[in-house]
């Protein structure tokens, strides 16, 4: 890469945090400082020590306190060409796919088959997609995680403050979650609530795993049957905890995984739905239901199925 393809920070910084900033994790504040940098780049000078604050070394899970004194180090700094690549797929997809958005906080429609960030060998995901098409915000973080293959409402703060509120509810399960999926075989329960403690595991081949486990997390899923096809059922899901895979195990334990689901169903299963058209894993964050942290207001917001799966269901045979 020559001289002209990249450009160095001119000299240290010292930056002071002030409260739009405050209790913002280390690492995340260097990302949207250094655009264009590596993670991995910023993971390194914070454990050299070149990154300080008030003078002396801290973790990258340091949580930053009004007031602080961050130092950053020169660093090289990608120029506009060689920045992160976001597709323009992506792109388009979100400008045309904002579901809500006020001064604090927005929900998009988040399209199947990215991730919600870059990292672990992708990339770029849907929060560099965001800042890439709204350069002139200067905070965007993920208040919450779809998987990859998963589509439908995500929320992103547009604030440290409202960030902190949106958490909290999160947290206190003040947020309901209801999500679309397409279970195989047919399912026979018309409703269940299942209550299977879920532990993250690894498997042999390296692909992180969640196993049902009497020492995993508690974790608590409502299924609601919706329709049921000659050899599928569209459920509906409603997660009141949100662990890692949560509803793609929960249904795995039900006997019936989620078509399409490459980490947790059958692969012969799989192969069958794929050739009549359904190219990734049925699974839509269709509602988010929750009180607005600011104004109190009752917000429900919908994601509509994209139109590939609905046309997909009407090619379906109710029973």
């Amino acid at each position: 890469m020559n001289s002209e393809e990249k450009s160095v920070t001119p000299k240290v910084q010292l930056v002071e945090i002030t409260d739009e900033n405050c209790d913002q994790r280390l690492d995340n504040f260097l990302i949207s400082r250094l655009k264009g940098v590596p993670k991995s780049r910023i993971y390194r000078i914070v454990r050299k020590g070149e990154v300080r604050v008030n003078k002396g070394r801290v973790d990258v899970k340091y949580r930053l306190v009004a007031g602080d004194i961050v130092r950053i180090p020169p660093v090289r700094v990608a120029e506009r060409s060689e920045e992160l690549y976001v597709p323009h797929g992506l792109q388009s997809a979100l400008e045309q796919g904002i579901l809500f958005e006020d001064e604090g906080f927005l929900i998009v429609n988040k399209p199947a088959g990215y991730a919600v960030h870059g990292g672990s060998g992708v990339s770029s995901g849907i929060i560099e997609g965001l800042r890439l098409i709204r350069p002139e915000a200067h905070f965007l973080e993920l208040v919450h995680r779809l998987d990859k293959d998963t589509s439908g409402c995500l929320m992103i703060a547009k604030k440290r403050s409202t960030l902190k509120l949106l958490h909290e509810l999160f947290r206190e399960n003040n947020v309901h979650k209801t999500y679309l999926a397409l279970l195989t075989g047919k399912w026979a329960r018309k409703k269940l609530i299942v209550t299977a403690p879920l532990l993250k595991n690894v498997s042999k081949g390296g692909e992180r795993m969640v196993v049902i486990s009497p020492s995993g997390k508690e974790a608590e899923t409502l299924f609601r049957r919706l329709k049921t096809f000659s050899d599928s059922t569209l459920v509906e899901a409603s997660p009141k905890t949100g662990r890692t895979h949560q509803i793609r195990v929960h249904a795995l334990s039900l006997g019936h995984p989620i078509v399409g689901d490459e980490r947790y169903g059958r692969d012969d299963l799989n192969r069958e739905f794929k050739v009549r058209g359904y190219k990734r894993m049925f699974l839509h964050a269709e509602r988010l239901k929750f009180q607005h942290p600011v104004t109190g207001a009752q917000l429900t917001i919908l994601a509509p199925l994209p139109k590939q799966l609905e046309d997909l269901l009407k090619n379906e045979e109710q029973v």
